[in-house]
């Protein structure tokens, strides 16, 4: 899967609305067949950073994610919101879903 972590930092005038200015984006990444998560955070330490954690089946859907009409409406759409380009962490990794962090395992609650 490709596993993508960015972080998205906004002017503050338009930080509380960020998730409200991203919905659209959102809405049709997590649509897309190829789209295993598309999750937004807010920063607990900077109110201004969103970060941005997704995921896709292979790089084919990769590809399909940047040449979608989409990711080119919010090239154009949502750089005016930021206050600087967003950083990325953009990697291939054998597996299709989250593994469980098994330093801090849960016991059954049943």
């Amino acid at each position: 899967m490709i596993f993508i972590t960015a972080k998205f930092r906004v002017l503050p005038e338009h930080a509380d609305r960020w998730p409200e200015i991203a919905a659209e984006f959102t809405r049709a990444t997590r649509d897309e067949p190829g789209c295993l998560w598309f999750d937004w955070s807010r920063s607990v330490d900077d109110p201004t950073e969103y970060v941005l954690v997704e995921a896709f089946r292979d790089g084919d859907a990769g590809a399909a994610h940047v040449q979608s009409a989409h990711f080119t409406a919010a090239q154009r759409a949502l750089p005016p919101y930021l206050a600087e380009t967003p950083r990325i962490v953009n990697v291939t990794v054998p597996q299709d879903d989250w593994s469980e962090l098994g330093e801090m395992a849960v016991p059954d609650r049943g």
